[in-house]
């Protein structure tokens, strides 16, 4: 979605005025899963691009990292968390079922002006999230909103299929976001759906369908489901079809990219993403192989691990997107 620009009116826009992320002390590698299950470094390497990933302890719950990223972010941003308006996390593995990890994150922050909510959009969440944010924003409504994206997929992964425990790690990232009328921030945004592919990427257990249950437990329906061939081609085609209608909606050609910063899936995806988009892997950002994919958290981690290393500057324009279960995709254009 392309937000139109009203001639004579002063255009307000919405920015990210800083960014914070958290990872986990665990580091489990390749090596380390080769004594779990029967897979080897150079398999997991050659098919996702990952070498390491981050694993929450036992008494780690996602508010826990969510809350580390976002002191981060506002101690850069120079604000108190009682200046913040809205607080929304994208999660799969929230503290419960309720209340939302929002309200904990709140209440543990004291950002007792905040309201507080959580959203479900697998990989893509942090870009929803970031949308709300983007028209509560540019409605008048909010001024100030802490975005993050946190997981702990660990908890939620079955270390006994080789398929799926060698790609999922753990880790937050936050980011402030806040009006702006300055010609910079975030130019357009898009988020998608298809949920009839949502077998693609799934828990089928826990929830109103098949409520949790000794069987349940049995066979194994608390854990993440892929199918990783399928997923593969469906994400490829809908993230090149994202990013090139993000850039046209706003005259722009990929060679005017800065930077891409993609959810940090499988490297094979992200390589055959630039690709299309002719873009050189120069100018992609990838940490794939330190954290894996951490679902919500991995665009913010990205990004902020973009800026620290200088990679992107006032005036560059920058690209995110994300692809996940539900199916959903979803990508941001910003001008920094």
């Amino acid at each position: 979605m392309t937000f139109p620009i009203t001639k004579g009116c002063l255009l307000v826009r919405s920015r990210i005025i800083s960014v914070g992320s958290y990872l986990p002390e665990r580091i489990l590698s390749n090596f380390d899963l080769e004594k779990m299950v029967d897979t080897s470094d150079e398999w997991i390497t050659e098919r996702t691009g990952i070498k390491e990933r981050r694993i929450a302890d036992e008494s780690q719950a996602a508010s826990d990292l969510a809350f580390e990223a976002s002191k981060i972010a506002l101690e850069r941003a120079g604000l108190n968390a009682g200046e913040i308006d809205m607080i929304i996390v994208a999660t799969i593995t929230g503290d419960m079922p309720f209340p939302s990890t929002a309200c904990f994150l709140q209440n543990r922050l004291g950002a007792s002006r905040a309201v507080g909510f959580d959203i479900n959009a697998t990989c893509s969440g942090f870009l929803y999230a970031l949308y709300i944010a983007d028209v509560f924003i540019r409605s008048g409504m909010h001024r100030k909103i802490l975005v993050v994206g946190a997981e702990v997929l660990s908890k939620v992964t079955d270390w006994k299929d080789r398929t799926t425990c060698v790609i999922f790690g753990d880790g937050a990232g936050a980011a402030i976001v806040e009006s702006t009328s300055e010609d910079r921030g975030i130019l357009s945004m898009s988020i998608n759906s298809d949920g009839s592919l949502w077998e693609l990427i799934n828990i089928p257990g826990g929830g109103s369908r098949n409520p949790a249950s000794t069987d349940t437990l049995k066979k194994g329906l608390h854990s993440i489901r892929m199918k990783g061939n399928e997923t593969f081609k469906v994400a490829v085609r809908t993230l090149e079809d994202v990013a090139l209608k993000t850039l046209a909606d706003n005259n722009l050609d990929p060679s005017q990219l800065s930077l891409l910063v993609p959810h940090q899936a499988n490297l094979r995806i992200i390589q055959a993403t630039a690709e299309r988009l002719n873009l050189p892997m120069e100018k992609v950002f990838v940490n794939l192989e330190r954290y894996g994919n951490t679902s919500a958290a991995s665009i913010p981690i990205a990004l902020d691990e973009a800026l620290t290393s200088g990679r992107i500057k006032d005036g560059d324009y920058i690209l995110l997107e994300a692809f996940g279960g539900g199916l959903t995709w979803a990508s941001a254009l910003i001008k920094w």
